[in-house]
């Protein structure tokens, strides 16, 4: 369960594009208020902590005047206490929440972009203030973390914190995993070494190395598992919301059972064959009739799935357009 990348951040975001912009709107609709603007910078960090205690994703505040030029320091949010206290007289004018701001008397809030501080992705919102003789006094800017805001959305905020503790548990598990193949693959290690020992003496029958193979076959399956876990448990997001997440991930299980299993049948097929027993073969051939069946069902469950998550994305357009 890795961090989301910027192009998940991104497919979530157009996913949650309405609800966020409404709701940023009315949070600095209800925050904005030409007092700011008399604010020390105590102040104003007192009312930005006070609003951060209800939404924790907003990252920065700060103030231009008509011109767009900055009039105040960068005022980070309660949880980002680490923003450097920046900013003071920066020209502004040119950034597009200015520029879209200065068009019209709503609030705007920008496309998500890389935050030149944090170096993750945020949005930017921004509305223009009036004084009381009705002239432009200047503008309210707050930036907040998309990441954040989309997890505050879905309610997926409280997992977050989880999440490294989630990792250990399961790096563990792997950790545990490709211990068990290495053991296998030093079990058939020793059982090369039996078979070329009795090579090299001259031996006239060999017995046939069946052994090796089942002992490879197993530390390969297991091996797999262990780097389907690790893959998708630690190393790569995985969205739970998301339909197509839990899809990949039983597919990748899946696949490697059947792999292993289909190997396993094989074996059993060659190995009464060899020895001129046919008497189990019949077992082995069920255990390939089983195989297919799973990768039957696995293909099926792929194309319910698709469907499925399909329409959901055209229904959630649809709703997009209403």
């Amino acid at each position: 369960m890795s961090k989301m990348s910027h192009i998940n951040v991104i497919e979530k975001y157009e996913e949650h594009r309405l609800s966020i912009g409404h709701l940023l709107s009315s949070i600095l609709g209800c925050f904005s208020d030409e007092k700011l603007f008399e604010f020390d910078q105590a102040e104003l960090t007192e009312s930005l902590n006070s609003l951060c205690s209800y939404y924790p994703f907003i990252s920065l505040l700060y103030l231009l005047d008509q011109d767009g030029k900055q009039v105040c320091t960068n005022v980070p949010g309660r949880y980002y206490m680490k923003h450097p206290k920046i900013g003071l007289g920066v020209d502004r004018s040119k950034r597009p929440y200015y520029f879209l701001a200065s068009k019209t008397d709503q609030v705007v809030v920008t496309e998500p972009y890389l935050s030149s501080i944090r170096r993750e992705l945020c949005l930017s919102v921004c509305v223009k203030i009036y004084g009381n003789a009705g002239e432009v006094k200047g503008y309210i800017v707050l930036d907040v973390d998309l990441n954040a805001t989309l997890g505050f959305l879905t309610g997926d905020i409280h997992r977050f914190h989880f999440e490294p503790y989630f990792k250990i548990i399961y790096s563990f598990i792997v950790l545990g995993v490709f211990a068990v193949s290495l053991i296998l693959l030093y079990a058939a290690g020793l059982e090369c070494a039996k078979i070329m020992q009795v090579a090299f003496n001259g031996a006239q029958t060999l017995e046939i190395p069946f052994g090796v193979v089942i002992y490879l076959t197993l530390a390969l399956a297991i091996f797999d598992l262990g780097k389907t876990t690790l893959e998708e448990e630690v190393l790569l997001y995985k969205d739970i919301l998301r339909h197509s997440s839990t899809r990949r991930t039983i597919t990748r299980f899946i696949a490697a059972i059947i792999i292993a299993v289909s190997i396993e049948a094989l074996l059993m097929i060659f190995k009464f064959a060899l020895n001129g027993n046919g008497e189990h073969i019949n077992d082995a051939v069920w255990i390939i009739i089983s195989a297919a069946f799973l990768l039957f069902s696995l293909g099926f469950y792929v194309y319910l799935g698709s469907k499925a998550e399909c329409l959901l994305i055209n229904n959630a357009k649809k709703r997009a357009q209403l």
